[in-house]
């Protein structure tokens, strides 16, 4: 299984090419692994081809800290005490974060919020990837402005037209040495066909009605290790959550985003909202 979510995407280095060791891969930070994908440009994360963003661009964008304040994956404000991020990001039986941090570009500051409780989709497979949905709620609701907002959700079951315009962001591996990933980067990608992206993925178990795809088919932009949970948003709403991929912004294989509009009921029954 792969281990580089993402949606809307940001990413950093590469030097070595080898061929991945898995097919699927996640897009969490992980240590001291990721030291060692970061060698491989076809396994490392990054919000690939992607622009600097201010916070103010972004407000609903949140980082996910393990302990010691280590960024491990992203996530999006949806009310003042809830976050949505990815279910291979916030294991129901481990809970690897201390705090989540908001309300800046900089991944070395903003204001953190600790967390009450996680709550993963009790149907998500981390064999297969799929309903890579968890919820976060915070110990205390958090106060909004211009750097930290929630992003409006879809409706159950809502449609998305192929090649809508969507943006993915994050702080992750952004495969070239010249762009750091202590600032947040953003890239915008078209939706992709559902049925041609789960054809491109055959060999790897194929695209489930949870998730959608979205990238350029030439490759160039994508989301990549430590996008993972990351939002990917299309006019003006939360439709993907950073989730997976065959490496990052190869061509031919679009990132792979868990849909949000498949669990619209469940996140409303868990969180009220």
């Amino acid at each position: 299984m792969k281990f580089v979510v993402l949606c809307v995407a940001i990413a950093a280095v590469g030097v070595l090419s080898a061929p991945p060791e898995l097919p699927q891969r996640p897009r969490p930070w992980k240590t001291p692994s990721v030291l060692l994908e970061r060698l491989n440009p076809n396994t490392s994360g990054r919000i690939v081809g992607g622009f600097k963003v201010t916070i103010e661009d972004v407000p609903y964008q949140v980082s996910l800290r393990n302990w010691s304040g280590f960024h491990i994956c992203g996530g999006s404000i949806i009310s003042p005490r809830w976050i949505l991020t990815a279910a291979h990001c916030a294991p129901t039986s481990a809970n690897p974060f201390s705090t989540i941090m908001v309300g800046s570009a900089d991944r070395k500051q903003g204001k953190v919020f600790k967390l009450k409780r996680i709550i993963s989709h009790p149907l998500y497979d981390p064999n297969t990837v799929d309903y890579d949905f968890s919820l976060l709620e915070l110990r205390e609701d958090m106060p909004f402005d211009s750097t930290r907002a929630p992003i409006p959700l879809p409706e159950q079951d809502e449609s998305l037209a192929e090649g809508a315009l969507c943006r993915v962001s994050g702080w992750g591996d952004t495969m070239s040495w010249t762009e750091s990933t202590s600032m947040l980067r953003a890239t915008d990608v078209p939706s992709i066909d559902q049925d041609r992206c789960s054809d491109a993925y055959t060999n790897f178990g194929g695209i489930t009605p949870r998730m959608i795809c979205a990238g350029y088919w030439e490759g160039g932009k994508d989301a990549c290790q430590g996008d993972s949970g990351g939002p990917l948003v299309s006019n003006g709403k939360l439709v993907g959550v950073v989730s997976w991929g065959y490496g990052c912004a190869l061509e031919g294989f679009p990132g792979v985003y868990a849909r949000v509009a498949a669990v619209r009921d469940w996140i409303r029954k868990e969180s009220g909202l």
